[in-house]
């Protein structure tokens, strides 16, 4: 079996494994208890956070330690939000290809909060123009929330030219680091709050953080015991935390390499695929994309069913998010860059590891795909 949806999740690395072994078993204290066991527990904890911190290029307070990438989005959207509007502040500034968790917070928060939202333009690879998002902003407007690196089509976001509006007018900017965590630079972007999940980096699923800088008020969503410096009531996941750390730091020391390396790969895949189906579109930014990702679509031709085949080729890949499985409705992301419905329910996304693959992969990979294309087409 080839295993190809890496952006829904990763399996989790044997140094990993082996970090937080330890804190499942004999380290098992409550770090909030104020005793031996606890104080070790606690100890962990910290210096996972330093090293989270170090690596976002954040400080060790800002780091929240979360249930995963979607909770790490609802805290930042909706808690930067919630805290503005002490200040009068009730706009937010998001884009329609968000990640759902940005989305579904955008929504929750108009119709509970009566926030308004406004939604950016994208163009048909999915980039926002920084001129767009200068005239969408507001003297009340809160936060402005945007991915790093689209879950679906891989598109990268000119982060620095954003940042650099955000800041001139003097609105934080929450970037969904999910994605481009341990595939691009991530601790100079400017952002003051930047969310990222394990299970994409070699951790388990269950944990994340969300880092926001000391300056930026933050309501939290979870209440009871104080625990994140108040900004995330509830027992700690030592493990978990010890785990996103220790994967963390071992994507950011090989991300050179293995970014170049992968990237290398894709793109002779992509190539191949466009090459040898003449009617197969890659969708997204050709250049501007994450190393590992290439997303098509096959006009004419189900995507599910391409899929099928595919499987029967022992790859494994997906028609889009994870998150939005099983649903019949073309992907909100292929619609905002202007694909036709009927073309966006077309679309099979492949997501490499950071593992390095057999010379021959992505030529191998290329003819499998053509084959599972013919057969789904009969």
């Amino acid at each position: 079996m080839l295993y190809l949806d890496h952006a829904a999740t990763s399996p989790v690395r044997p140094e990993v494994l082996e970090a937080m072994r330890p804190f499942l078993s004999g380290v098992f204290g409550n770090p909030s208890s104020h005793h031996t066991a606890g104080e070790a527990a606690a100890g962990a904890l910290d210096d996972a956070r330093a090293r989270v911190a170090r690596v976002l290029g954040m400080r060790t307070g800002d780091v929240v330690f979360t249930a995963g990438g979607t909770e790490a989005n609802n805290l930042a959207v909706k808690g930067i939000v919630l805290a503005a509007l002490e200040t009068g502040r009730r706009h937010l500034v998001t884009s329609p290809i968000e990640h759902e968790s940005i989305l579904g917070s955008a929504d929750y928060l108009r119709r509970f909060h009566a926030i308004e939202v406004s939604l950016l333009p994208v163009d048909s690879r999915g980039r926002i123009d920084p001129d767009d998002l200068a005239a969408a902003i507001r003297d009340d407007s809160a936060l402005i929330s945007i991915g790093h690196a689209n879950n679906e089509i891989g598109t990268v976001q000119d982060v620095s030219a954003l940042a650099a509006v955000a800041r001139a007018a003097r609105v934080p900017l929450h970037l969904d680091a999910v994605q481009s965590a341990g595939w691009l630079p991530l601790g100079d972007l400017g952002a003051d709050a930047v969310s990222i999940a394990g299970h994409k980096l070699g951790a388990p699923k269950g944990i994340g953080a969300l880092a926001v800088r000391g300056r930026v008020p933050v309501e939290p969503l979870l209440h009871g015991g104080g625990q994140e410096r108040g900004r995330r009531s509830g027992t700690e996941n030592v493990a978990g935390a010890v785990a996103l750390a220790t994967a963390l730091e071992l994507a950011e020391t090989e991300r050179e390499t293995v970014a170049a390396q992968v990237g290398s790969a894709t793109a002779r895949f992509i190539t191949q695929v466009l090459t040898s189906i003449p009617d197969a579109t890659l969708t997204g930014d050709s250049r501007g994309r994450l190393p590992g990702t290439a997303s098509f679509t096959f006009a004419g031709t189900s995507g599910e069913s391409i899929l099928l085949e595919l499987e029967r080729r022992g790859v494994i890949s997906s028609s889009g998010s994870a998150c939005a499985a099983g649903s019949d409705e073309p992907s909100h992301v292929l619609l905002a860059c202007g694909v036709a419905p009927e073309v966006a329910q077309t679309a099979v996304r492949f997501t490499f590891d950071r593992a390095a693959l057999p010379p021959d992969t992505p030529e191998r990979l290329a003819v499998l795909v053509a084959e599972s294309v013919r057969a789904a087409r009969g």
